[in-house]
């Protein structure tokens, strides 16, 4: 099997190179090992939210400096202001022509509300759900935060106490929706993703608006559980006419139905300029020749290799198998490429739960055009992109989806480029 580029990992970043590759005419395949980790998401896409000294971001372009200066292996230290710059804003414009629509741009942060009812400060989040600029509050005065009776993963409660403390009066209730009861019989299947198959048939969409102007007649938004709008992206547009008021959404514990939905618009978009997504399948070993990449061997097509020009790493880190811990080393495991980690166990942990963990930063070591390396020699035809990377701590930083969708545009543009030196 002959591709233009293979790809290995089918998240953010794997599909958002692709997809850049593929409107430019690239024959791309993505091997895609299992669910990506954008079905744990949030929805919201982070760029850089702090800096390695714990300071608050609120202009991210405006401090790519300071953090080169504090973390000089950090992805875009190694590539630079202007073109992190330059690729951030190109990757806005391509999730737009994807279908997705955010609230939010790379110039500034805002904050967006999580679960609990705290604010996080963010790049990109759904245009449903509720958001402020840094340093003020959501934008009203009462709020209802309705929850679903029978379901666990998420407690109005919690966040109206959060918001309480912010001087926003909240009132709590639960929707009652019979549609629901098959559902709420079996604990095991009462999750986000399979409430939302029941509420987005426009019959029970309708007796949801229903439901909602009635608990909503004494304030001026109403928030929800992300557990509509999966299959029917009107849902929610929907429920705001029919109510008169603000219907937001948040997102719930895992399955997380803005994350699933948002790799769902990238794997069609990306299919749709004919890409080939190859699901289930994983990559178990490599052929080089020299400083390439030649044969790609995967699980389930054994002895027949995938071959191509350029071979894209975008495998994920330790939680999607990108990066494999044993008990005294980490490591890559498709082509054993160098890494930037620490050699003694003890290291890679602190004691503190809270404390920003060493492990985090752990990942792949690329040159300054993120080749992949081994012994310390540029693999010129295989780029790491996305998770893992090395250099970077994704939580303390806030960065890991800018990271993602900076690495993958920078590397569809250097591929492009060297296409058309050799074409």
């Amino acid at each position: 099997m002959k591709f233009d580029i293979a790809i290995i990992g089918g998240g953010l970043a794997g599909l958002t190179c692709g997809i850049r590759l593929a409107e430019r005419g690239k024959r791309c395949a993505i091997i895609s090992a299992g669910q990506s980790a954008l079905h744990f998401s949030s929805g919201s896409l982070d760029f850089l939210s702090y800096l390695p000294d714990g300071s608050v971001v609120k202009h991210p372009l405006n401090v790519l400096d300071d953090l080169a200066r504090q973390s000089p292996q950090h992805p875009y230290a190694l590539l630079g202001a202007d073109c992190v710059s330059q690729m951030a804003e190109q990757a806005e414009r391509l999730l737009i022509n994807c279908g997705l629509s955010f609230t939010g741009n790379v110039s500034e942060n805002h904050m967006r509300m999580t679960p609990l009812g705290t604010l996080r400060a963010t790049w990109l989040s759904p245009t449903e759900v509720p958001t402020s600029a840094i340093d003020k509050p959501l934008p009203w005065k009462r709020i209802a935060i309705i929850g679903i009776e029978g379901f666990l993963d998420f407690q109005p409660q919690l966040a109206a106490g959060s918001l309480a403390d912010k001087g926003i009066e909240v009132m709590t209730d639960y929707l009652h929706v019979p549609a629901l009861d098959r559902l709420r019989n079996n604990p095991s299947e009462f999750r986000a993703t399979n409430i939302s198959r029941v509420l987005d048939l426009v019959e029970n969409t309708e007796l949801l608006a229903e439901e909602l102007a009635r608990l909503a007649q004494d304030v001026e938004a109403v928030i929800l559980p992300a557990c509509v709008g999966l299959d029917n992206p009107d849902a929610v547009a929907l429920l705001r006419r029919r109510v008169g008021k603000p219907i937001m959404l948040v997102p719930t514990l895992p399955p997380s139905l803005l994350g699933i939905r948002m790799h769902q618009s990238l794997r069609r978009r990306f299919q749709q300029l004919g890409g080939q997504f190859m699901p289930g399948d994983a990559v178990l070993r490599a052929d080089l020749d020299g400083d390439k990449v030649k044969k790609l061997y995967t699980r389930n097509h054994t002895d027949i290799p995938v071959t191509a020009e350029h071979v894209v790493l975008a495998s994920g880190s330790f939680f999607s198998n990108g990066l494999v811990a044993d008990f005294d080393r980490t490591y890559e495991p498709v082509f054993g490429l160098d890494m930037i980690t620490e050699s003694q166990r003890a290291d890679w942990t602190k004691d503190n739960m809270f404390s920003a963990q060493p492990y985090l930063r752990f990942g792949v070591k690329t040159d300054n055009q993120l080749h992949g390396m081994i012994d310390g020699k540029p693999v010129t035809n295989l780029f790491a992109i996305g998770a893992v990377l090395g250099g970077y701590d994704p939580l303390q930083q806030g960065c890991g989806a800018g990271v993602s969708l900076v690495s993958a545009q920078y590397v569809a543009e250097q591929i492009l480029a060297t296409s058309e030196v050799t074409a």
